[in-house]
């Protein structure tokens, strides 16, 4: 099931051009300011991997930088599925990793256990807050290892599925998430 969601929310992004991407990510930034998450220090956020054609965050990473907000960007390791934080400064050096993705080379790094919101990627997830991501457990990894009430916001530019089968029990649900139309909660 989890396979052929992928390919289903893979496709249906691949259908987006390039103004589309930017209007829905635009509108999922604003969805996000009704959220009421802006009392916190710590915001874990992804960069968008553009040839899969991810949700563009700099929307969000204005609203953040205007609010003064802590930014975290992830480093991803490869050989062991993990992925170190750090703080986003002006002194910041990104480099695109051979997967595509950009991140920090390095910085000051942010324990897990500061991170108080956490924007996730996604391909797809249902009406209870359960998540389908690209299959590598990254995100299950780290959300595990942050504090108990971190609060989960998944980002999507589609409306949730009714059910996702063959949970298993490393996933960790989301508390809601942003599409351009509305705010799920979970």
């Amino acid at each position: 099931m989890k396979q052929e969601l992928r390919k289903k929310y893979k496709d249906l992004r691949n259908t987006l051009t390039t103004d589309e991407q930017d209007e829905l990510s635009l509108k999922i930034a604003n969805q996000a300011l009704s959220l009421d998450i802006w009392n916190h220090d710590f915001y874990h956020i992804f960069l968008p991997i553009e040839r899969l054609r991810e949700i563009n965050t700099e929307f969000l990473l204005s609203i953040l930088g205007g609010k003064d907000k802590n930014i975290v960007l992830s480093s991803s390791n490869f050989n062991d599925n993990t992925m170190k934080h750090y703080l986003l400064t002006d002194n910041t050096k990104l480099v695109v990793n051979k997967y595509s993705i950009p991140e920090p080379a390095g910085g000051i790094e942010i324990p897990v256990k500061n991170i108080d919101v956490v924007f996730i990627p996604l391909l797809a997830y249902d009406q209870e807050g359960n998540r389908v991501g690209y299959g590598k457990g990254f995100y299950d990894r780290f959300l595990s290892q942050c504090k108990s009430d971190v609060v989960k916001v998944g980002l999507s530019f589609f409306e949730p599925e009714e059910e996702i089968i063959a949970k298993n029990s490393q996933d960790i649900a989301l508390n809601s998430c942003i599409t351009p139309k509305k705010v799920y909660h979970f």
